[in-house]
């Protein structure tokens, strides 16, 4: 069986800045409630995955403090 291989066009930057963007389009659509509180978790989450890439990129990687 072959694996499915798929190539990503967009970078992990771009593809975490666009769902955080979204979700958070979205969440503002909500009222207050759980639902709009996961949108936004989710967002925040995408963000720290973002500056954890950068961070892991970076030229001068050393551990945070």
């Amino acid at each position: 069986m072959k694996r499915r291989r798929f190539t990503q066009t967009e970078s992990l930057q771009q593809r975490l800045a666009s769902f955080a963007e979204a979700a958070r389009a979205e969440a503002a659509t909500l009222s207050p409630g759980p639902e709009r509180d996961a949108l936004l978790k989710k967002a925040r989450q995408a963000d720290t995955a973002s500056h954890l890439d950068d961070w892991a990129r970076s030229k001068g990687l050393q551990a945070p403090e």
